[in-house]
């Protein structure tokens, strides 16, 4: 199914609404912007396997734009709005979008980013003016809501960084179906899973340029449920929204869980959690503790998953799995999981070693980068594939997690790639050597730590910690910059120069303050 299926049942039912504002999408504007947007954008010259960028803020019109591209046979390209213009245009232009919709709330980005990607043809703001793009509701004006005749499925490609801290898009095969017909068999199973159907009412707190918000409200939408979408996470305003529109299900990230822990005894006991049925989270590793405690407030309906953007497999752990096996994300069930050394080689139960997927075939490579899509699969078999994520699985097949292999830095439930960060700051006149790694937060999971070995002529100390910390602002997305900067007098590398970043993490994991 899909949204056009409940357009024509239940035409008034909510489709979306902002828990913050209150904006509404009934299944049936869905249904008719959704088909104008598809028919305009192919009458525009798109062709089945082009890519629309979109760059907005947490708006209901995101959905109107993704279910157009899903109705056409084309990809979605959701680009995270906190990028500074240089780094959201080369997700654009790496891409290849053949257009580009912008929301006029983050219209000074928008703006900017479109005036370094001048070849894109199609361009459209809603919300008001953007400098460089068409108006969406003038260009949509005349134009007929009915469903195209043909309407391929299409997929969304989100970026997901790689080792060398350049976004690296995740293009998944184009599905050969059409988008009202059934073949989405992860979605099935997560719909099982979790119990969605059509009176599921499912509040996202998160941005939905992420790819698990994105793709769990586009899935309680094709059921015909109602997406409760908050603009921004904040606690009580959370506890407010699923008692006001009745939320049955939801999903975080563990920072949101330890930010609700947080909140006084009297605000937690005020607000009627009665209607929550399945509290899902994921993105990063939650500790043991955060989930025993949340487990105790909101009953055994706490459950978490491991997956990625790329969509290998996917793990499933329910709360009395959790609390036999502290600990652990669950067994398989999409995908078989392999363990192995780097030579491929299978390892011995409970021993580390790269996890990957098993699937009838691969399902995604990395877009316009070969090497890394290679890098991706079993030297022996096509069709498992990593993202370089290390743990072990127990006798009884569930999955636990080690580390991130590339020693990605995980806040707050949000990827941040050392290297970027690391390319930025090796040019500073100050800087002799650096290494950006993340230390244990108790709020954000993992914050960013950066490791100075300041130049001769620099003087160390906290004048000059801030300094770096602002030269990283200035230069890529603040949320990367370093919460810390701590200096030392040597970095351990190898004979051959490569940076040892497991004896730093181990010397900042008992030194950080």
């Amino acid at each position: 199914m899909f949204p056009g299926t409940h357009a024509a049942v239940t035409p008034d039912k909510l489709a979306v609404v902002m828990a913050g504002s209150g904006q509404q999408l009934t299944y049936r504007e869905l249904e008719e912007g959704s088909a104008r947007l598809a028919r305009h954008l192919l009458d525009a010259g798109l062709e089945r396997g082009d890519v629309v960028a979109l760059i907005s803020d947490n708006d209901p019109r995101v959905f109107e734009v993704y279910w157009a591209t899903r109705r056409s046979g084309l990809y979605i390209t959701v680009v995270n709005h906190h990028l500074t213009p240089d780094e959201a245009a080369y997700i654009v232009r790496d891409s290849g979008a053949k257009a580009v919709v912008v929301s006029a709330a983050v219209g000074e980005l928008a703006a900017a980013v479109g005036a370094q990607v001048p070849a894109v043809p199609v361009r459209l703001a809603f919300g008001g003016p953007v400098a460089g793009f068409a108006d969406y509701d003038t260009e949509l004006a005349g134009v007929s809501s009915a469903p195209l005749a043909d309407q391929p499925c299409g997929e969304d490609m989100l970026y997901s960084s790689g080792t060398t801290g350049r976004p690296k898009g995740v293009r998944p095969r184009l599905p050969k179906r059409q988008v009202d017909e059934p073949g989405d068999m992860a979605g099935v199973v997560v719909s099982t899973m979790y119990g969605f159907d059509a009176d599921t009412v499912y509040l996202s707190p998160a941005p939905l340029y992420h790819a698990a918000p994105l793709r769990f409200s586009a899935r309680v939408q094709q059921l015909g449920g109602t997406v409760v979408v908050m603009e921004r996470f904040e606690p009580v305003a959370a506890l407010a929204a699923i008692e006001r529109h009745r939320a049955t299900h939801s999903q975080w990230v563990p920072t949101m869980l330890i930010r609700l822990l947080k909140l006084p005894a009297q605000v937690k006991a005020q607000h009627d959690l009665s209607s929550h049925r399945v509290a899902i989270h994921a993105a990063a590793p939650c500790p043991v503790d955060v989930k025993r405690s949340m487990i105790e407030w909101w009953g055994p309906i706490v459950h978490e998953y491991y997956s990625s953007t790329e969509g290998a497999g996917i793990t499933f752990v329910n709360p009395t799995e959790a609390a036999q096996r502290p600990g652990t994300v669950g067994k398989a069930l999409v995908g078989t999981i392999h363990i192995c050394d780097d030579t491929g080689a299978e390892v011995g139960q409970g021993e580390v070693g790269t996890i990957f997927f098993e699937r009838d075939a691969a399902t995604f490579e990395y877009h316009n980068d070969p090497e890394k899509t290679r890098g991706s699969r079993h030297p022996q078999h096509d069709n498992w594939a990593t993202c370089g994520d290390l743990g072990h699985v127990d006798a009884d097949g569930y999955l636990y997690l080690v580390d991130r292999k590339g020693f990605t830095i995980i806040s707050g439930g949000v990827n941040i790639y050392p290297r970027e960060i690391e390319d930025v700051l090796a040019l500073h006149p100050a800087v002799l050597d650096v290494a950006v790694i993340g230390e244990p937060d108790g709020e954000m999971g993992e914050s960013v730590l950066a490791v100075v070995q300041p130049a001769a002529t620099a003087q160390p100390g906290p004048e000059l910690a801030e300094e770096l910390i602002a030269h990283v602002r200035g230069s890529i997305a603040t949320f990367k910059a370093p919460r810390r900067v701590e200096f030392t007098d040597d970095l351990p590398r190898t004979p051959t120069g490569k940076l040892v970043k497991q004896k730093l993490r181990e010397r900042y994991a008992t030194t950080s303050g």
